[in-house]
């Protein structure tokens, strides 16, 4: 199998902090579901980047967005959970550790 290289435009969310998007630039937004776009927000273009499999991201795995991107069109980085909402549904769930 090739290496898979993909010029890849980074979004993000109006709505939502720390929610990111990202398609091939040649395609753009085309291939992102309306509802997606609906919930996300007009997409904020944040930068250009060539993506690889070996590229280092902050929170996401390089092959896992190039696959979504060559499969669905798009990846979606969803915010972090934060810490006082993950003890809020472990204080509702005994079966969470706290």
């Amino acid at each position: 199998m090739s290496t898979m290289k993909v010029v890849c435009d980074l979004y993000r969310s109006p709505r939502e902090e720390e929610m990111y998007l990202y398609v091939d630039k040649r395609e753009g937004t085309g291939r992102v579901p309306e509802k997606l776009l609906e919930l996300f927000g007009r997409p904020e273009h944040l930068m250009t980047m060539l993506l690889t499999p070996e590229k280092k991201l902050a929170r996401a795995e390089a092959g896992k967005v190039l696959g979504d991107i060559r499969e669905r069109g798009y990846y979606l980085q969803m915010p972090p959970v934060r810490d006082d909402e993950m003890r809020a549904i472990a204080a509702q769930n005994s079966k969470l550790q706290r």
